[in-house]
């Protein structure tokens, strides 16, 4: 396999990574509003993600780079011409980051209010606004004989990549609490569990539909095969929710998310920015890609390090597995005090 074609199937891996891992962390801050009954019941929450967000969000960091690299092109085109929706969801995962380190600095509840509306913020955006990137780029944008983007920021809130983030949004909140009810006792999961059966259901609904429309636009083989399973597990998802079975309801709903962003990167192939002013002006994975030389280099580097991550990862998640309990969480602040 040419290495430009293997690069475009290994940043489309650490994308997907990337939403599997902060996917869920989005779900848990945007749930705060809806669980958190008192302060205990939002650490609770909060503390399910304490250990791992920021090692998720490397993701990103990791296939942004791979991108600029591999892709510069790419890159280029995808950066300029979506810089505002982009700088938005960075400086909301700033604001996301900063509020879980600072929350706990200070006993005022007011302090503590405001971290939160900025948790809640920080994971809303990103999870509406990389929905609506991604079908955009999937759906195709004006870009010219130079590979530069012609449009504006009202060119990008057409109604396909609108219901698309409406999908990421809904999915990554349903995703979350099933993660909260997985992670917690008492009180906040018996809530979450409810809750993940409520938005699971609407899901269902939107995603059908955006599913449907990528579909009938990018029809192919693998495009509705993976459709079909991002359907079914969702829906799966919902029902072991419903039978009390979190551990499966969060792993169904997991597939979900690899099998969606899978069915966008597959109705994306062969291109990586398809133009909508002109076919002959799209990016492709050839005329946007780096050199041999260059896609080798990164080719060796990603078989040393990448399995390292992930062992790393892993071991990381078993060793905060287990479910984080009301009572120690209220031990502890009664030890503070």
């Amino acid at each position: 396999m040419d290495l430009a074609y293997l690069w475009f199937w290994i940043i489309g891996f650490l994308f997907i990574g990337y939403f599997v891992l902060d996917g869920f962390d989005f779900g848990v801050g945007m749930s705060l509003p809806f669980l958190g009954k008192d302060d205990v019941g939002r650490r609770q929450i909060i503390n399910t993600i304490g250990p791992v967000w920021d090692l998720n969000e490397t993701w990103l960091i990791v296939a942004g780079a791979s991108l600029f690299a591999a892709f510069p092109e790419w890159y280029a085109t995808l950066f300029s011409g979506f810089y505002l929706p982009l700088l938005l969801i960075l400086l909301a995962l700033i604001a996301r980051g900063v509020s879980f380190e600072y929350r706990h600095q200070r006993d005022s509840l007011q302090w503590k209010k405001g971290f939160d509306t900025m948790i809640v913020v920080g994971s809303a955006v990103p999870a509406l606004l990389w929905g609506v990137a991604f079908a955009n780029i999937v759906q195709g944008v004006p870009i010219d004989q130079d590979f530069e983007f012609t449009g504006t920021l009202l060119t990008l809130l057409n109604p396909y990549a609108l219901l698309g983030g409406l999908t990421t949004l809904l999915l990554f909140f349903t995703y979350g609490v099933s993660f909260v009810a997985l992670k917690t006792d008492g009180q906040v999961h018996d809530d979450a569990r409810r809750l993940a059966a409520r938005s699971g259901f609407l899901t269902i609904a939107v995603a059908a539909v955006f599913l449907l429309w990528t579909v009938l636009a990018h029809p192919g083989l693998p495009v509705m095969v993976l459709a079909i399973v991002a359907a079914l597990a969702l829906i799966l998802s919902v029902g072991a929710n419903l039978r009390n079975r979190e551990g499966w309801a969060f792993g169904f709903a997991a597939v979900t998310v690899v099998a969606a962003v899978g069915t966008l990167w597959f109705a994306l192939y062969p291109f990586v920015m398809p133009s909508s002013t002109d076919p002959a002006f799209s990016l492709t994975i050839e005329n946007a890609s780096s050199t041999d030389y260059t896609l080798t280099i990164m080719s060796w580097a990603a078989l040393i390090f990448l399995p390292l991550v992930l062992a790393y990862q892993g071991w990381t998640y078993w060793v905060f597995r287990r479910r984080v309990s009301r009572s120690h969480i209220e031990k502890a602040a009664a030890q503070a005090h």
